[in-house]
């Protein structure tokens, strides 16, 4: 039976977005607030650290991907609303549970660096490994590892293949386990995560190759190709590889005794003159746990930045961006009030829009991927 909508809500005829999309953003709240009140226990709002304060302040969770989707994992609900991008929902509901749906409230917000390893691009990387001897098909002498920003079908293809999932904060134990299975390691799709991680264990530079998709043998002759412990794919992510080394300088130089502290999807040049390196959760972590008086240029995405800046201001702790044009995440900003209040409209409805559903092969798989990263955890 369809909820009874609050008459005190005035709403469009039909529940197409159009009809929300020329709405301003004030006048959403009271209806997201009245919407989320009715739909009760039934439905559960998700908000990544860098969606818009607009949409964030409804989340009955904050977190990075897998700490949402965990969320969403031990929730009861019925409906899962993810206010992030593509990939987030995907997995979401690679570990939902039976019943549960899932839904992106913008099917755009897509991820830039996800995209940069397609799976047809990265299967045919592989036939080429597998052509060279270095590995067979089972991944027996290479071990695929997949940052937690990619698609189920990269999730899934690393699954199949003796490998894991990742995220920022236990990728060196990531690559622990794969060289405990083998000597080399693919790294998809963040080439920035896979060689600040490498490096932070010891590894030389000259060890890692980068394997460009639209270049012939991903433009690596074979002999370096042997000689590599780490293919890392040729992909990054647009917000963090913004930052350059001589934002670092010009941060110091005007706030002198300022710690700068990068996410590791930044550059490694970026990550060797900072302060402190760490996933999302460590990053706000290490700003909480720091004394009052305490000032941080933080190389992380700008919503986050200035979310950090008042939330910690109240401790006497100044919060910046490591670069004044700080980037925001053009993806994830697509969702808007007016996407969330569509949604939760049409559930009042008995009316699932934007639902995400991974295909029952590719769960599967992209499930053993995820499950391995918690036993070795």
């Amino acid at each position: 039976m369809s909820v009874a909508i609050a008459p005190t809500i005035e709403r469009p005829e039909t529940c197409s977005l159009d009809n929300y999309l020329v709405l301003p953003d004030y006048s959403m709240d009271q209806r997201i607030a009245a919407a989320r009140r009715l739909l009760g226990a039934s439905t559960i709002i998700l908000g990544h650290h860098y969606q818009r304060d607009e949409v964030i302040r409804f989340a009955d969770f904050r977190g990075d991907s897998y700490k949402l989707s965990e969320e969403a994992a031990r929730a009861n609900a019925r409906y899962i609303v993810f206010c992030g991008v593509h990939f987030m929902a995907e997995s979401a509901d690679v570990l939902a549970q039976d019943g549960q749906q899932v839904i992106l409230p913008d099917l755009n917000a897509g991820c830039s660096m996800a995209d940069m390893a397609e799976i047809g691009q990265v299967e045919s990387c592989w036939e080429q490994l597998v052509d060279l001897g270095l590995t067979d098909e089972r991944g027996n002498g290479i071990t695929p590892l997949t940052y937690m920003n990619s698609t189920a079908a990269i999730k899934a293809f690393c699954g199949e293949r003796g490998g894991l999932v990742c995220t920022s904060s236990n990728a060196a134990g990531a690559f622990r386990w794969a060289f405990s299975r083998t000597q080399k390691i693919l790294f998809l799709p963040d080439q920035h995560l896979g060689r600040n991680t490498a490096y932070a264990m010891g590894l030389p530079l000259n060890e890692y190759v980068v394997w460009d998709p639209y270049m012939i043998m991903g433009g690596v002759t074979p002999e370096r190709l042997r000689q590599a412990k780490v293919i890392l794919w040729k992909g990054h992510c647009s917000v963090h590889q913004r930052f350059l080394p001589e934002h670092v300088d010009k941060v110091r130089t005007r706030y002198p005794g300022i710690q700068v502290i990068v996410h590791p999807e930044c550059r490694w040049e970026v990550c060797q003159k900072a302060d402190g390196i760490g996933s999302t959760e460590r990053l706000i972590k290490i700003i909480q746990d720091a004394p009052s008086g305490s000032r941080f240029a933080v190389g992380t995405e700008i919503h986050l930045v200035n979310r950090m800046a008042k939330e910690f201001a109240h401790q006497n702790k100044k919060v910046i961006t490591l670069d004044d044009s700080g980037c925001l995440c053009t993806t994830m900003f697509r969702i808007s009030p007016q996407h969330l209040c569509w949604v939760l409209e049409n559930l009042l409805e008995d009316n699932v829009v934007n639902r995400i559903q991974v295909p029952a092969d590719v769960k599967h798989w992209a499930r053993v991927a995820l499950d391995r990263m918690l036993e070795i955890a």
